[in-house]
């Protein structure tokens, strides 16, 4: 008998709203989130350079802002949280959430900015797997997000560390500080502390990942787009990355987050435990997608996972990490994205739907509240 739920759509960009509205729905949404209580949506902002398949998309976030109106949900704040290789001011007006922003006029708060949240020492009830060891201080999180529900807005996309990318890891970055490179190598230990956290701290959970446009290889950022054309949610986020993992090529219990979080009972990794509802066959799809790495990866992995490990806290716990965040910058901004980059992205751009709703995004005013 199947112990989580996740739906799967297919979309178009006609219908997209309607889609995703339709796509929660069938997640029942409204039974893991409390109206009475205010919504946090959580973007995923892995590079602010508009790059398919990296970022929340500016379809996703309005989609379920609109739903969440719709369905009763008056208390909606929106999230964004401080990287050390990411400018979410920057990534805000560049990937076009400002267009949904101003026209909902949704606020927004930052984790990094004292006057909208305040960093806490948090003793989490249950048992951590890594994260106070990596923090013998004490773990310290947000006090914005107690109490809340919280709406997780990631991608289906392969990651360099972890695999592959989705619910679980886009808790990294609202929730642990700046200096969360520390948990690198423990990554994926670190994502299932995380949802014990989220699970002791918040009111709901829920998540809507986007896989209109999928990102293979070596990601968060330095990927190839493919048109996919699906949606995901599910209250459950060890199943939804399951599912996304299963989408991707991915055996999802050899992922180690996935595995993890299903043996601790924290989410359901396993698919023969997960009711797929919507209009696709899990069983028919594989992308053969795969890793992949870069050069920043490559370099990266040597001190996270090889032979370099003994030199961690020398690199990343001293003033020396501006090294590595500054070569990160120039690599992705500067090298990356100009040779390699704005060319995958000009033909997404120029050929794909979901170019030509992106740059619709960029150019017009978009529907607003009185339009519901």
């Amino acid at each position: 008998m199947a112990t989580a739920k996740v739906a799967i759509v297919k979309v178009t960009k006609d219908s997209i709203l309607d889609d995703i509205q339709r796509l929660m729905e069938l997640a029942d949404y409204d039974k893991h989130l409390d109206k009475n209580v205010e919504t946090v949506l959580k973007n995923n902002i892995s590079w602010h350079l508009p790059f398919p398949s990296a970022n929340t998309t500016p379809w996703q976030y309005e989609g379920v802002w609109r739903t969440l109106k719709k369905g009763g949900y008056d208390h909606i704040t929106t999230v964004e949280n401080k990287t050390v290789v990411t400018n979410a001011f920057k990534g805000e007006r560049l990937n076009h959430y400002d267009t949904v922003n101003k026209a909902y006029d949704i606020p927004i708060k930052y984790n990094f900015r004292p006057e909208d949240m305040k960093w806490v020492k948090y003793k989490p009830k249950g048992e951590m797997l890594v994260l106070d060891k990596i923090y013998p201080d004490g773990i310290m999180i947000p006090d914005y997000f107690f109490g809340k529900n919280k709406i997780h807005l990631p991608t289906v996309k392969c990651h360099i560390y972890s695999t592959m990318t989705g619910a679980l890891k886009n808790a990294f970055g609202g929730l642990l500080p700046t200096n969360r490179h520390y948990c690198h190598s423990e990554i994926h230990k670190t994502l299932i502390d995380l949802l014990v956290i989220q699970k002791e701290i918040l009111n709901g959970l829920f998540c809507v990942t986007d896989g209109t446009t999928a990102g293979n290889g070596p990601g968060p950022r330095t990927m190839f787009p493919v048109v996919k054309n699906v949606m995901l949610a599910s209250a459950d986020m060890v199943a939804i990355d399951a599912v996304s993992s299963k989408l991707m090529g991915f055996d999802p219990m050899t992922i180690e987050k996935v595995r993890i979080g299903h043996e601790a009972g924290v989410g359901v990794g396993d698919l023969k435990d997960i009711e797929i509802v919507g209009d696709v066959n899990l069983e028919e799809e594989n992308w053969d997608f795969y890793r992949g790495d870069n050069f920043a990866s490559s370099v990266g992995k040597l001190f996270w996972f090889g032979p370099l490990r003994r030199l961690q806290h020398l690199m990343f716990h001293t003033p020396m990490v501006n090294a590595f965040i500054w070569a990160s910058a120039i690599y992705h901004d500067n090298i990356w994205y100009p040779i390699k980059g704005r060319p995958r992205v000009n033909k997404w751009l120029k050929e794909t739907q979901w170019g030509e709703l992106f740059q619709e995004y960029g150019t017009k005013t978009i529907l607003g509240p009185e339009d519901l």
